[in-house]
């Protein structure tokens, strides 16, 4: 029985399984956007957002090295460690959690597997910027093109 065991394990053996996520987290790091399956981004989620956390808040140059090896020792690649600790730290410093999004994208076309983006929450230009320009859209009425002429028309007229 798999009671209290709530993790997706993927199919895969532990050590193909941490392999896998620490790939995923390492490109995430990189490219900030990655598609991926729905099963495998959930999993990616639950293994990145520690690491990100735990580089912030770091009060002295130990605590900094001392959270560089700590993450080292998941990802493996000094490139990612240090893009994590240089410019994703800074950016994710007033967010208390809550770093990936998961955009669903529909399904696969081999085999139906529910394919998704996951990416860094502050990296999207396209989220990030404000929603003035749907509040400027005119809205939709049911009259019809011709009665909004007359009604203009009609307008200057009062005066």
């Amino acid at each position: 029985m798999r009671h209290n065991k709530n993790f997706n394990h993927l199919g895969r053996t532990s050590a193909h399984r941490k392999a896998l996520l620490a790939n995923l987290a390492i490109s995430l790091i990189q490219h900030k956007r990655i598609k991926t399956t729905l099963a495998k981004a959930k999993a990616l989620r639950s293994y990145v957002e520690p690491l990100i956390t735990k580089t912030k808040n770091l009060q002295t140059v130990d605590d900094q090295r001392n959270a560089q090896r700590l993450v080292f020792s998941y990802l493996q690649n000094n490139a990612a460690v240090k893009e994590l600790f240089t410019e994703i730290s800074g950016k994710v410093a007033n967010r208390n959690g809550g770093y990936t999004r998961i955009l669903k994208l529909g399904q696969r076309v081999g085999d139906a597997a529910d394919i998704c983006y996951i990416e860094l929450v502050d990296y999207n230009a396209n989220m990030l910027s404000t929603p003035k320009a749907e509040a400027t859209e005119k809205k939709r009425t049911r009259r019809s093109s011709k009665k909004k002429a007359e009604a203009a028309e009609e307008a200057p007229k009062a005066e």
